[in-house]
């Protein structure tokens, strides 16, 4: 990778719809050269995907929680993961060091939702030994925007 790309990656990220031809003008390069680097960077999957952010509070899933959980599953086993990967209020599961085994990023429409969610989804899951809830109260930066920088040269 090199700059261009790293460019190329960054505009993508705040606009995944931006055109080949923005893109180029922006770059001051030819559209077939940017497509060409953007299909390479698919083929290496350092695009993996592409996608539409949704409003949450719009889409009805208001309440965002964090969910720390403690499981009796020996160490690197993912079966308790793989059980919770599947949920569809599930975001993100996270194996992690220290006290907890796994955080869970989860978004419902409100407490009950979430009360419903940790009794009847993560309880029924048998290796869940405990759980600790962090209710967000409010969110100041959100984003799947990821900070791309290229290694110092030895110059």
């Amino acid at each position: 990778m090199d700059q261009i790309d790293v460019t190329i990656l960054e505009l993508l990220q705040e606009n995944g719809r931006m055109q080949n031809a923005d893109i180029a003008r922006h770059l001051d390069m030819a559209p077939s050269g940017v497509l060409e680097r953007i299909r390479k960077l698919e083929k290496k999957n350092i695009i993996e995907s592409y996608t539409a952010k949704v409003n949450p509070y719009k889409a009805g899933v208001r309440l965002l929680a964090f969910i720390l959980i403690k499981s009796d599953e020996r160490p690197g086993s993912c079966d308790t993961a793989k059980r919770m990967i599947d949920l569809p209020e599930v975001l993100e599961v996270h194996n992690v060091a220290g006290e907890d085994c796994y955080l869970v990023k989860v978004r419902v429409s409100d407490s009950v939702k979430l009360s419903d969610f940790i009794r009847e989804k993560l309880g029924v899951i048998e290796s869940i030994t405990s759980t600790r809830t962090l209710i967000v109260m409010d969110t100041l930066k959100e984003t799947t925007n990821l900070n791309i920088s290229l290694p110092e040269s030895d110059e």
